[in-house]
């Protein structure tokens, strides 16, 4: 009984172990079905008929099977070009390229911002520096000339080089045939003329002597005494050596020395010798202007018809020229010389007035005058003439707040004769405000084209877009003279008063509403640029006279430099404005460049600048005037084992 027990368990057990085997390899069978069917259908068409197909009796419809996704090409991207910078002055479009203006600007952002960080801290960087610029030591004074730069916390004090410019030639002249030429010219009977001076060190500098017309304004002087009464208010004048300086106290410069004999003497001051004014004599070629610019310069190539009156535009004026000629400024200063930009010669009243240009001086002569161009040989006072400490609130509100997006421009038509006896053949019509006025107001060519609207940045800036300029300039310009002609007589007045419309004066709180303001050379420089930058507003600027702030300003930084023909102002007002409706616009670009430029103005320049400008300045001309020139300089080595305090810049 217990045997067949024991196999009756066998048996139930063998019964189950073979159940649980049966289910177990069925799980996995079905598991290797179901991923066989799933993959099958992924792969093939469905053919099965759908019930409602299958009671219809229809054939079943079949859906397409899924195609493989597409990965698309890569994309290729041009590559974005390089523009050309040229050496006098222009940066040229390449179309391949990005606009230009994001590079000018982020260009001169670093520019300005190595040229803060390189500035000197000590006097001994101070002295090493100028050593280095300019291959002599500091003129005598230079510590107490630094000792007021610290304390005033002027800025950039190694920016100087205009002084250097100006006085450079005069190291290859003997002191005593400079000497000679400043007493001969004291009493200058072509020109009016006024002298400022001292006889000993320790004396106040005084009015010398003056040699003015009848036709002279009262306030002939009024420069020369300005700067006279600052350099007193700083308690500087008492440490200028000795010096007799004779003072242009017109706009316009005199010294129209022939290039050879410039040249001459610069080359000799850089090996350190002086040669005889009379070696300097040689026969006039009497080519005017011409005369002033290298013999190989651009200016004496371009054979120049300086009586012909008919506007002549070079091709980068023309708003419908091949984009080949688009330029852009990348270095102001470059831009202002007639001799490598000769149309300037036909386009600016300081060379159109004097017709072909007059009789070269083939001898130097120390002449300060308030804004020499870069053809003449004058020395380049600071003169605080419009000068302003800031701009009332009320008259420059937030950037938000100024409603106005136009360009703006109000003021007298100066900056020519407009007598047909003065300026025959009715050259006035070429020059520089007349021709703004007529940029503005007067349709030369029916269609316009702007360069880059709508071009981001690392894009091609492309050709440019064609537009109707009857739409453009009276809805996006605000030019026009102000009030009635001047220095005119008729026919020419009224003939002005037809060929444009003299709108009333702007006041400052009427301006203060614009963003975008233009500032114009006028009988000489500007001197409203001072006011204007110290708005918030962006401020254009075109002229042909570099300043004595010119080194210690930076161009797409703190204002926008157009060039005197106003060939690039469309591609430039445009790339921040935008189009009519405002679109493709930088505002907040513009925005950056008015604060700066109001920033600048009330850091750069203030009183005490042009107290240390013109106190440098004088130092340096004692010094290069005196017979003992060669014992003039200072030596920081002797200075500091006798000074154990050095000054630092903060």
């Amino acid at each position: 009984m217990s045997g067949i027990s024991r196999r009756s368990s066998r048996r139930h057990f063998a019964l189950i172990s073979a159940l649980c085997l049966i289910i177990l390899s069925g799980g996995y069978i079905r598991s290797a079905l179901y991923s066989s069917h799933t993959t099958n259908i992924t792969f093939k068409t469905v053919v099965e008929p759908s019930w409602p197909e299958r009671a219809a009796g229809r054939e079943p419809r079949r859906r397409p099977r899924p195609e493989p996704k597409k990965i698309p090409a890569p994309i290729k991207k041009v590559p974005i070009q390089k523009h050309r910078y040229n050496s006098n002055g222009l940066l040229e479009v390449d179309p391949e390229g990005q606009h230009p203006i994001y590079e000018l600007i982020e260009k001169s952002e670093a520019a300005w911002k190595e040229k803060l960080s390189k500035a000197s801290r000590t006097l001994r960087d101070a002295v090493a520096e100028y050593e280095r610029r300019y291959g002599r030591k500091p003129p005598l004074g230079f510590d107490i000339w630094w000792d007021y730069v610290v304390k005033n916390n002027v800025q950039l004090p190694d920016e100087y080089d205009q002084i250097n410019r100006d006085f450079e030639a005069f190291w290859g002249i003997d002191p005593q045939e400079l000497q000679a030429e400043q007493l001969e010219h004291e009493h200058w009977t072509e020109h009016d003329t006024y002298t400022l001076g001292k006889f000993r060190t320790n004396d106040p500098i005084v009015l010398l002597s003056s040699s003015l017309s009848a036709e002279s304004p009262a306030d002939a002087t009024w420069g020369g005494e300005q700067i006279i009464e600052m350099l007193r208010e700083a308690n500087l004048e008492q440490h200028i050596p000795p010096f007799r300086a004779n003072f242009n106290p017109h706009d316009n410069p005199q010294m129209n020395v022939e290039w050879s004999v410039w040249t001459k003497a610069l080359s000799a001051a850089k090996k350190g010798e002086t040669i005889p004014m009379r070696s300097l004599l040689q026969p006039s070629r009497h080519n005017g202007w011409l005369d002033m610019c290298d013999p190989e310069s651009p200016a004496a190539a371009a054979h120049l018809q300086f009586y012909d009156p008919t506007p002549h535009y070079r091709s980068g004026a023309d708003p419908l020229s091949p984009l080949s000629s688009r330029t852009f400024i990348h270095d102001h200063r470059a831009t202002m010389d007639p001799c490598q930009h000769p149309h300037l010669f036909r386009q600016h009243g300081q060379f159109v007035n004097h017709y072909h240009g007059p009789l070269p001086k083939y001898t130097i002569s120390p002449f300060f005058s308030y804004s020499p161009s870069e053809v003449h040989r004058d020395i380049t006072a600071a003169i605080p003439l419009n000068w302003v400490a800031d701009v009332d609130r009320v008259a420059d509100p937030d950037w938000e707040q100024k409603s106005d997006e136009r360009l703006h421009w109000r003021g007298g038509n100066t900056g020519s004769t407009y007598s047909d006896e003065r300026t025959p053949r009715l050259l006035w019509r070429l020059t520089h405000r007349i021709r703004m006025v007529d940029w503005a107001q007067n349709n030369l060519y029916s269609k316009l084209r702007i360069l880059g609207l709508g071009a981001k940045k690392c894009e091609p800036v492309g050709r440019g877009t064609v537009v109707d300029k009857a739409r453009w300039a009276p809805a996006m310009l605000d030019i026009a003279f102000a009030g009635e002609p001047l220095s005119c007589l008729e026919p020419t007045c009224s003939e002005l008063t037809k060929m444009f419309q003299f709108k009333n004066y702007v006041d400052k709180v009427e301006a203060g509403k614009f963003k975008y303001i233009l500032d114009m050379d006028g009988n000489a420089w500007s001197s409203r640029f001072k006011r204007l930058i110290t708005t918030s507003s962006c401020i254009f600027k075109a002229t042909v006279y570099p300043e004595w702030f010119t080194d210690r300003l930076q161009p797409w930084v703190h204002y926008v430099p157009v060039q005197l023909d106003l060939s690039d102002l469309w591609d430039a007002f445009t790339f921040f404005r935008g189009d009519l409706n405002g679109n493709f616009g930088h505002d907040e670009l513009a925005k950056k460049i008015g604060a700066q430029g109001r920033d600048w103005s009330l850091k750069f320049w203030r009183r005490e600048d042009l107290v240390a400008y013109n106190f440098r300045l004088f130092l340096e001309y004692a010094r290069v005037m005196s017979s003992e020139r060669d014992s003039m300089s200072f030596d920081y080595d002797s200075w500091a084992k006798v000074s154990p305090r050095i000054p630092r810049a903060v």
